[in-house]
């Protein structure tokens, strides 16, 4: 297990105990979720398809390519978010990219801009990445605050990025590198 702290919350790998909490997340949110990615079908919000893919990202994080988190509240157990650094690619690239939802409820708190920055640390400092890139959608005005927040830069606009209930989507690519860091 992995347990990240930081002043307004907390991340860990999440494990198959965690499955129904995860399911209540995705289930409550996928409204508001899905302004910015997807729906799914009505099965994904079960307690056992999220099960699966718990123990996928655990699978993969054994084969270190991809590092999955539930976010919780600081000083609870409650889970109000999920973040991933993914799609790792090893040199010549080092690089991955970063992607997390957060609980509509706990929206404009500044957890979502702590969680980016645990995970770009643990980035750096423990996957040994030199580049670490997130897609956001031009219309999403508080994904892109915290990406900036975290010293994100914004490299382009790629267009027909994403399917999203029914329409293409473009993104902008934002990006940070470890050498600003250091």
């Amino acid at each position: 297990m992995i347990y990240l702290e930081g002043d307004t919350c907390y991340l860990r790998t999440l494990n198959v105990k965690d499955a129904p909490s995860l399911a209540d997340l995705v289930y409550k949110n996928k409204r508001y979720w899905s302004i910015f990615e997807p729906l799914h079908r009505e099965e994904y919000y079960t307690t056992v398809v999220q099960r699966e893919k718990i123990r996928e990202s655990l699978l993969l994080m054994s084969e270190k390519r991809e590092f999955s988190f539930g976010v919780f509240a600081h000083g609870t157990d409650q889970m109000i978010g999920s973040i991933s650094l993914y799609s790792l690619k090893r040199m010549p690239f080092s690089s991955g990219l970063i992607g997390y939802s957060i609980d509509e409820q706990f929206i404009g708190k500044g957890i979502a801009t702590e969680a980016v920055h645990i995970l770009k640390l643990f980035g750096y400092e423990h996957v040994q990445l030199n580049r670490i890139e997130a897609y956001v959608s031009p219309r999403n005005l508080g994904s892109i605050k915290v990406l900036e927040n975290n010293e994100f830069q914004r490299e382009g606009l790629l267009r027909s990025l994403l399917f999203i209930n029914g329409k293409w989507e473009d993104h902008y690519i934002y990006a940070s590198i470890s050498e600003g860091y250091r």
